[in-house]
């Protein structure tokens, strides 16, 4: 068995952009049986939100779709997560600035990216933060995710080799 790969999925408050597509990616990897080669967790760059679940509206549309955020709380992003995991992926270009300026030269910033750069309909690249809008804004990031999170995940199986 290959090196097990750490991706941790980030937006601001961890309540969200980030539980979605932690829960999107963790039932695709369990649906091509590869939950023991790749870890899966959300974290957001605020501590506003830290021990609750994630949003409602979220967790509905989430649930809607036959996805599951059961059991998810809210962490913050801490330095040491840079050094963790293999792939942190930001959901919007402010939370990656967040997340870099952690880095405190260890020179880490490779592991950082943008969580649409797997996205084939990227747009600007930032996942839209759906939490002061309606529940068409829950429903376009969860589309994002769901194929975002798709190719994300075919690109991890040929980059490591896993099966």
């Amino acid at each position: 068995m290959s090196k097990q790969v750490k991706v941790l999925f980030v937006c601001l408050g961890n309540i969200c952009r980030s539980p979605v597509a932690e829960g999107v990616f963790r039932q695709k990897v369990q649906d091509v049986n590869l939950q023991s080669m790749i870890e899966i967790d959300s974290a957001g760059t605020g501590a506003w939100h830290v021990g609750n679940p994630p949003d409602h509206r979220m967790s509905a549309t989430a649930k809607r779709n036959g996805v599951d955020l059961t059991g998810q709380r809210a962490r913050q992003f801490v330095r040491t997560d840079l050094s963790d995991y293999d792939y942190v992926l930001a959901m919007d270009a402010s939370n990656r600035r967040d997340i870099l300026r952690q880095d405190d030269g260890q020179g880490l910033e490779a592991r950082v990216s943008l969580f649409r750069e797997w996205d084939p309909d990227p747009g600007d690249y930032d996942v839209p933060d759906p939490y002061y809008g309606g529940s068409d804004g829950f429903e376009d990031v969860y589309a994002i995710v769901c194929r975002t999170t798709d190719a994300l995940l075919r690109d991890l199986i040929a980059r490591h080799g896993l099966s």
